[in-house]
């Protein structure tokens, strides 16, 4: 599985880590102090990288938590199908694959992109 353990103080803003099986780009990282009974808590706000979905986690600070090992990979433009879908050939293993083009972004045959990969999901980086 493309996934390690660690502790939840460990993250940082701009880490990634999997909130209900998916993985997710933490965009703010929180600690509250130790209460009476127990240990520090860290609250987790963070965004799917593949859903764009916002997800939060609260945590104690020892807990472990799963981090997604995600590639970063180099493509290049093939065709486009339509204005929203992509033929990307991969410039390491020259596969061909098909993946969604972001709403903002404005592609072209022969552009050379960045994509993220995990287990078989794949998001053009804008």
């Amino acid at each position: 599985m493309a996934k390690e353990q660690t502790e939840v103080r460990d993250l940082q803003e701009g880490n990634y880590v999997m909130i209900e099986d998916t993985p997710c780009k933490i965009n703010a990282y929180s600690t509250a102090k130790p209460g009476k009974h127990g240990s520090a808590k860290a609250r987790i706000e963070a965004v799917g990288v593949f859903d764009e979905k916002k997800r939060s986690l609260s945590q104690p600070v020892d807990q472990k938590i799963w981090i997604p090992i995600i590639d970063r990979k180099q493509g290049q433009v093939v065709s486009l199908e339509s204005e929203t879908v992509a033929q990307v050939m991969d410039l390491d293993t020259y596969e061909t694959v098909t993946m969604q083009i972001p709403a903002e972004q404005d592609l072209s045959a022969d552009d050379n992109i960045e994509y993220l990969e995990f287990e078989g999901q794949r998001k053009i980086l804008e």
